[in-house]
């Protein structure tokens, strides 16, 4: 019976420590959960404002031109934040601009492999790959990304780039159906391109010696575009060199009608199929006609060889030179005029006529009104920068 208090006195002191280490450690665990809360939410907020500090970083570097540090500043933020979209468009699309296209494309295949990406951005994607693909010159690859996308808001930006896709590899057939499309979808009038495409074709014919596919495409060339001068002038040198030089004349006569603006392409093959027919004088009246109206330097040319096959021409042919020169000065004009003319000095004129045709060679050339590029002949198509019809019938010096 003596033990028991004895017991007792051993048994709640230990008790009353296990409370208190149980009550001393819940605040503690309390406090120590609030900071440890507290280092989250402020590593959090740490790491969502580095990408926008990153990203506007890179915005900077853009609006500088420093494309380096832009890029640079792009991998940063992309980096911080994985998950954001636009920090991948923004950086593929500096990439492309550098040149950089395995880049770009690692950029855009890999926001397409992403499941979370919205309908929106994956066509957005789509679109920019393609664009990758473009740039680098893959063709193969740029058309089967561009054909994926029609359909879809980039429908129109797409058909445009399969459209100079299929024009820099000569696929006028897939050109055509492209641009039969867009005509159809109101995105524009592709009559006169559909022409070219037409000639281009015939022109592969002629090339075979496929003459009767070349007259078909030409013919309905001239109907796609009434009033585009390269489908008559195609179609009567395809007659022309058939025989058939009457056929040719009557043609280029009428497209002096149907496209004035042209006449100094027309003239000088007109002039030469009415020598060839027996038009001789008919054809001169109307290359007067066309010169009093508007002066052209082939227009001119062809006055004088129309001039120079008649009998007792009136003027003699070559005074039309001076003509234009007092209508406007022209060196091209002059040095033609002096060629046949006896100077004071005539053992000096070689030299000098060839310092003249040396002189107009530049003034002689054709200039594309998108791009300036510069060419001996007359293209439908400019070398430089592949637009249609930006060559102008005259030459630099009348421009």
């Amino acid at each position: 019976m003596q033990t028991s208090p004895h017991y007792t006195r051993h048994y709640t002191p230990r008790m009353d420590f296990d409370l208190s280490w149980i009550l001393l450690g819940l605040p503690l665990a309390f406090v120590l959960g609030w900071f440890a809360s507290r280092f989250d939410l402020r590593q959090l907020r740490i790491e969502n404002h580095q990408a926008p500090k990153a990203y506007f970083k890179g915005l900077n570097f853009l609006l500088n031109e420093q494309q380096d540090q832009a890029i640079d500043a792009f991998i940063e933020a992309v980096q911080n934040d994985p998950d954001t979209s636009e920090l991948h468009f923004a950086l593929g699309n500096l990439f492309r601009r550098r040149g950089e296209y395995e880049r770009a494309v690692r950029v855009h295949e890999h926001l397409l492999s992403r499941g979370d990406l919205t309908l929106a951005d994956r066509q957005r994607a789509q679109h920019a790959l393609a664009l990758d693909y473009l740039k680098a010159g893959l063709l193969n690859h740029a058309e089967a990304e561009l054909l994926k996308l029609e359909g879809t808001p980039f429908e129109a930006q797409a058909r445009l780039a399969l459209l100079a896709n299929y024009e820099r590899s000569r696929d006028w057939l897939q050109a055509a159906q492209i641009a039969q499309k867009m005509a159809n979808a109101n995105q524009g009038n592709f009559d006169n391109r559909l022409s070219h495409y037409l000639c281009e074709q015939a022109a592969e014919y002629v090339a075979n010696q496929q003459f009767d596919q070349a007259l078909s495409l030409l013919q309905e060339a001239t109907q796609t575009a009434p009033a585009a001068p390269r489908p008559s002038l195609d179609l009567a040198r395809l007659w022309a060199s058939q025989g058939k030089a009457g056929d040719a004349y009557a043609l280029l006569e009428k497209s002096l009608q149907t496209s004035p603006s042209s006449t100094p392409l027309i003239a000088g093959p007109m002039v030469e199929y009415a020598i060839a027919s027996g038009h001789s004088f008919e054809a001169l009246e109307l290359v007067k006609t066309s010169y009093n109206m508007s002066p052209s330097l082939d227009v001119l040319d062809a006055i004088v060889a129309l001039e120079a096959t008649l009998t007792n021409p009136s003027p003699v042919a070559r005074d039309w030179y001076v003509h234009h020169l007092e209508r406007e000065p022209s060196l091209v004009a002059a040095a033609k005029w002096i060629a046949g003319e006896k100077l004071e000095h005539e053992q000096f004129h070689s030299q000098v006529q060839q310092a003249l045709d040396h002189a107009v060679k530049p003034l002689l050339r054709y200039r594309c009104a998108a791009c300036g590029f510069e060419a001996k002949q007359h293209f439908w198509q400019c070398p430089g920068c592949q637009a249609w019809d930006s060559y102008p019938a005259r030459r630099v010096e009348e421009l």
